[in-house]
This record gives C-alpha cells, structure tokens and sequence, in this order.
C-alpha cells in the first residue's frame, strides 16, 4: 500500500499538475486593504503558488495552524523550536522568525521584548489568504524584512447573507478522542458598506506518537499520548466596512484572541535539569482602521493605524505533576506588551508608465514584565514592574517604470530608525554580586539604517513571464537580544547592530490553460548577523562589556554576549507545477533545494538549524463524480541541522543531522448537497517516526472527520 502510494503521487510530480479552476466570483472574500504587496497574482482553488495559500487550500489539506500551513509552500519550512518554550517555526528561503515579519491585514505581530512568535498560536481556518513575500519584500510595507514577510489576510464578506461553517473532530493513532476544531463567519455585503463577524476555536486534547516510538526514558516520555502536548485556542473578530464610492474604502477591525498550551519534555535528557512549564495565557488583542481613497485621477491615499496587546504568563512548576511551585526554580512569569502607531501610503502616478509610492511607518512598543519567583520556604517573591520601551519609524520610497509595453523596472529605498526611551531591569547590575536587588537601566542607544531594492519584470504574450530582483534589507536586534542577562550567563551589548541580507533571484512563470509552472533561482548574503560570543574566563564587575576588572569576591565564570560577527551564503531552487492531467483529475507539486552556510570563524562547530536540504509537496484531486472529491497528499523532506543538548555545559557544542520524513495524507470530501460537505482523512498515514529537532518527537497518525457548510 506505501509502495502504490508513493509510485501514485510519485508520477503526478514529473508531469505537468494542477487544480481544475473554478468559475471566478463576482467578488473576492480577500480584504484587499489588508493584502501586502507580492509579485505574483494569487492562485485559485487548492493549487499552491510561490506567493499565495488560499483558504480552500488551508482547508483542504487541514492545516488548521500557520506554520503546518505555509509548509505547503515552495520556499518555506516549518519547524519545532525544541526545548519547553514549546513553539513552531517558519522558515522563509532559510530565514527564521527574527528576520521576517508576521503581519494580520498589513498589521505587523511584534513582541517587543524577545519576538519569539510561536506560529502553531495563528489559526488559519477564518482567514481568506496567506501571502509569503520572499527575498523581495517591498520597502514599502514596513521595517524588519530582511528575508521577506509572511501577511494573514482577513475575509470579507461577498454577498447580502455570506455564511462559512466549518468544522472537524480529531483522533488519534488509535482512533481516541483528540480534540477538534471549528470557525464561523457570517457577513453581508451591499453596494456602500459590509459588515462581517467570525469565530475560530481549536483544541488539542493530545497527540500520539508513532507505534515505533521507543521510549529513551520513560520517566520523561514512556509513548503513547504526548506528556503535556495539549493546548488550546480561540479567537472572534469583527469588520464594519464603508465603501462610498468605487474607488474608497474604509474599514475597522477588532480581534481578540486566547491560548494556552503545555510543554513536553525532551525524551531523553538527563543531564539538563527538566523545565515543567506551561502557558495558561497566550493572548492577543488588535483594534485597528484601514483606508484608501483615491485623490483625483492619479493619486491614491492608504492609511493604517492600530492597537495592539499581548498578554501571557509562563509558569515554572516542580515536578511534571504541575501542581506545586517551591523548588527555587518555580516561578511565574508574566508579560504585557503593548504597541501603537501607523501608516500612510500615497500612490502618485506621475504619467501612464511612471507610479511613484511613498510611505511613512510609525510604531510604539512598550514592554513590561514581573517575575514571582519560590523557593523551599514558601514565600513568594515578586519584582517590581520593568519597563522597556522603544519607536521604530520607516520612511520608504518606491518607482515604478513602464520602459516598454513588456518590461517595467521597480526601484525602491527605505530608511528606518528606532529610539530607545527605556530599557529598565531588576536585579544586582552585571559584576555587584551580593549587592541588594534594585531597579536600574541599561545603557541607551538608537539605531538606524538603510534598505534598498530593484526588480525587473518583463511579460511575455505567449503566457511567459519572468523577473530579477536585488534587495538588500536589514532588521533591528530585539530587546532580548540587546540586554537579556540569560539567567545570568550573558552580558548584554547596548550596541548591538542591525543583521543584513542581500537577495538576489531570478525567476518566472509560464501559464496555458490549466497549466501553470513556476520557478526560481535565489542567493543570499547575510553580513553582521548576530551571534551569541564566548567570553572565556569573564570577571564579575559592574561594567557591561570587556574588558573589566575584577569585583573582590566575585568568582570568574565564563559568559556569552551577542555580537555582529556571522556571515554566510543561502542559496536554492524553487519549483512548481499545476495542471488538469484529465477531465476529473488535478494535480499539483513544488519543490525547494536550499544550502546554508551561516558561521563565525571562532565557532567551526556551528550549523544554521531548522530548514531541510530538500523539501516537496504533491497531490492529485480525483473526481470521479461531481459531488466526491479523492485527495491524496504527499509531504516529503530530507534531514536538517540540529543541536544535541543533552550535554555538560562545558561540553563542545554537537551538531547531527535528522528529521528526513515522508508524511501521506488523505482526504475524501462528498457534497451531500451543493452546501454541505462532509470529509474524512488522515495525516501521516504510515505512521513515520521523525524528529526535527533533538529530543521532541513529531505526532504519528492522525484522523479527522470533517464538515463544511456555506451559504
């Protein structure tokens, strides 16, 4: 069966593959003010382009969180972080979470204290789209985008009564209970406003891992269900749209959102002391404006402005019962995260083959946080409130030249500047041990630098199109990054640079009829990129940087500091194909190749982590009558990088590669009536035992039964 599945889907990969189109509507459920801007015009139906996913792709192949979501892609990866944070990754051509920015309708997700976004929060089965920008991000959509940008946008309403229910119950490799997972929306449209209201909700009971799961340490993980690997998420949100005439539009937004989650243990690992973490509250809350109007015949104005609140507590218990804090490494932590601002785009086009584009960004972020921390004698202890804030601004400029009816240029520039204005901690400052715990500040400094980019794009009448493109951006070091003491292992650096990359790419895109094929070639040079340095042998003293003089009564240890001295190269391939193989039979399959090399000379040890060699997605889409759709699926991925960290610290780091897999799904749809639709299916049919990173193990079989209704 695993053989017949493989040789299936196997033989729709070498030929070309796609989705059958379905008659356009009238109007798009995409909120076109929250879309970013991406080169390449959106796919329809389940087929899966270089810049696009669209929600009947989402739905289709069940992928319910971000980062299993845009996995689909050429191009992008997804990954486990590994250790307790117990958080999801995506990649972008191999840049991590740092380096491209999460944005929901054009609004960037920022934590302004450390940016670790765990993707697997990010629900997907409301939203209308993902667009992926990568390697070429338009300066014109804000800082941050040294890799590219990763966009969720929004539904809109597309008639009087727009209805979309969805739901699906989950079991596990045993057929057991193992959560669900539904999403309503229902909106109206008229000819001068719309309004719209959703609801999203997904629940993880547990996840099983694979029957070949043997267990290393069963007091850590003995098989079976997962230690700890519940969680928990919901979300509503509301639009209120007004759209006076055909060419404005103004629109206001609210979401709110909540999430919990455990942390499962590392399977294996006796030598690091065990983290029993979990987090009660993952929550964020967004109110936000959109607008265009157009100014006269030749200019358009956009606007944006927001609000946005992050709230979660991370919580350290004593044993993996969860129900007790004394140990001195029980804690509770807390952080708010607040950030407002704005930003205006005008459009001019100067004459009917030059557009000139000019944007200002403004953004505002405060972050606070207080730990409690416990010990054996039962009383707590809690901080005073530490405050950091910062403002990041961005002022782009983007030109758009019509050389000939076939080819057009796009140069565009940015510069972006941050001010601290307060960057507070708690504690004995760096190098007084034993001194009496007291509020004080780091060092300020600002920053600022430049972003600048190119692209050619020449049409062809035959259905050919292709482009190059150079871009070299840079992104802000986070707070954590700045200032974090690490659990008193590292010394912070004030001064700390921004990382840059330069991309480069050539690509293109063929289309006739059904048939579509893209491609892409890509290299990047990444300079001053931020590694965390060994400083042998470092004293105790009260300054923040080395060299220093040794505090009487201070023992030397060996600490850490993040400094800009990393350089390397990434480069790849890219490709996809989509087709109608017959009538009744879709298909579709991309491809990603990609080498990484990312180090500095004082650590020949060191391997970028995260991101497969190779990557490939496929499938067919057989409809044997109107009514039932067979979708079998194919994910396929070589080894990564990893770190093993079952090691003494004063142990060299150790590299291995893992994580190779070859995960099939199915699903099986049947319309009983033109709007209503039952599913069933599975993931990871043949059960494949993989980590893809050191100690946590991926879920083995998964089931589901689903259904969808519309109106």
């Amino acid at each position: 069966m695993r053989r017949l599945f493989t040789v299936l889907l196997g033989s729709c990969a070498v030929m070309p593959t796609a989705y059958a189109q379905e008659a356009a509507p009238e109007l798009s459920d995409r909120f076109s003010l929250g879309q970013i801007t991406v080169t390449a015009p959106p796919a329809d139906g389940i087929a899966i382009d270089s810049s696009t996913l669209s929600s009947e792709a989402i739905y289709t192949f069940g992928r319910t969180a971000l980062d299993d979501a845009v996995n689909l892609m050429p191009g992008v990866s997804a990954g486990n972080s590994g250790g307790t944070r117990n958080e999801r990754l995506v990649f972008v051509r191999g840049f991590d979470r740092f380096q491209v920015p999460l944005s929901i309708d054009g609004i960037r997700v920022y934590l302004p204290a450390d940016n670790r976004l765990d993707y697997g929060r990010f629900l997907t089965t409301d939203i209308a789209e993902v667009q992926v920008a990568k390697g070429y991000a338009s300066v014109l959509d804000g800082p941050g985008a040294m890799g590219g940008a990763i966009n969720l946008v929004t539904r809109k309403p597309t008639k009087a009564l727009d209805i979309d229910l969805r739901g699906a119950v989950n079991f596990d490799n045993d057929a057991d209970y193992a959560g669900y997972n539904v999403s309503g929306a229902i909106g109206t449209r008229h000819e001068r406003w719309y309004a719209q209201a959703g609801y999203a909700r997904s629940f993880t009971d547990h996840w099983d891992l694979p029957n070949d799961f043997m267990p290393r340490v069963p007091a850590l993980e003995d098989g079976g269900a997962r230690d700890f690997s519940r969680t928990e998420d919901w979300r509503v949100n509301a639009k209120v749209g007004f759209t006076p005439n055909a060419t404005d539009e103004y629109a206001l937004s609210y979401t709110y959102q909540e999430g919990s989650k455990g942390a499962p243990l590392h399977i294996s690992d006796l030598v690091t002391t065990p983290r029993f973490w979990n987090w009660p509250e993952w929550n964020i809350t967004s109110v936000y404006f959109l607008s265009s109007t157009a100014l006269g015949d030749r200019a358009t104005l956009k606007t944006r402005a927001y609000y946005n609140q992050f709230d979660s507590i991370l919580r350290s218990f004593d044993d993996r019962t969860l129900a007790t804090q004394s140990r001195p490494y029980a804690f509770d932590s807390p952080y708010e995260d607040r950030a407002w601002g704005g930003s205006a785009q005008l459009d001019f086009a100067a004459s009917e083959a030059d557009t000139l584009r000019l944007a200002f960004h403004y953004r505002h972020d405060k972050h606070v946080e207080s730990q409690t921390s416990f010990s054996t004698a039962g009383v707590p202890s809690t901080e005073p409130r530490q405050t950091q804030t910062e403002d990041t601004f961005s002022a782009a400029l983007e030109n758009e030249l019509q050389l000939s009816s076939r080819l057009s240029f796009t140069v565009g520039g940015s510069y972006d500047w941050r001010n601290l204005i307060l960057a507070e901690d708690y504690g004995s400052p760096l190098g007084t041990s034993g001194t009496p715990s007291v509020i004080y500040n780091y060092p300020r400094r600002d920053a600022d630098t430049w972003n600048l980019q190119g692209r050619l794009d020449w049409r062809g009448d035959d259905g050919l199109d292709l482009h190059a493109s150079l871009s070299s951006r840079a992104r802000f070091p986070t707070i954590f990054e700045r200032f974090s003491q690490r659990f008193n292992s590292a010394i912070p650096n004030p001064d700390l640079k921004s990382e840059r990359a330069t991309n480069a790419e050539i690509g293109g895109s063929w289309t006739r009829g059904t048939v579509r094929v893209e491609g892409a070639l890509f290299y990047s040079w990444i300079d001053v990129a931020i590694f965390g340095v060994p400083v042998a042998g470092y004293p105790c003293t009260a300054s923040t940087t080395p060299p220093a003089v040794s505090t009487p009564g201070c023992a030397v240890r060996n600490m850490t500091q993040s400094r800009n001295v990393g350089k390397g190269e990434y480069y790849g391939v890219e490709l996809s194909v989509s087709a109608t193989i017959l009538p009744g039979l879709d298909a579709g399959f991309n491809y990603t190749g990609i080498q990484r090399k990312l180090d500095y000379d004082a650590n020949p040890l060191f391997h970028p982590t995260g991101v497969p060699t190779h990557k490939a997605f496929t499938y067919l889409d057989w409809a044997p009558t109107e009514r039932l759709h067979i979708i079998p699926s194919m994910d396929v991925a070589s080894n990564r990088w990893t770190l093993f960290t079952a090691l003494p610290a004063t142990a060299p780091q150790a590299y291995y590669r893992t994580g190779a897999y070859l995960n099939a799904g199915l699903r099986v749809d049947y319309a009983i009536i033109d709007s209503i639709e039952l599913g069933v299916g599975g993931r990871n049919l043949f059960d494949d035992d993989y980590t893809l990173t050191d100690g946590f193990p991926e879920a083995g079989r998964t089931l589901f039964a689903s259904i969808r209704a519309k109106y």
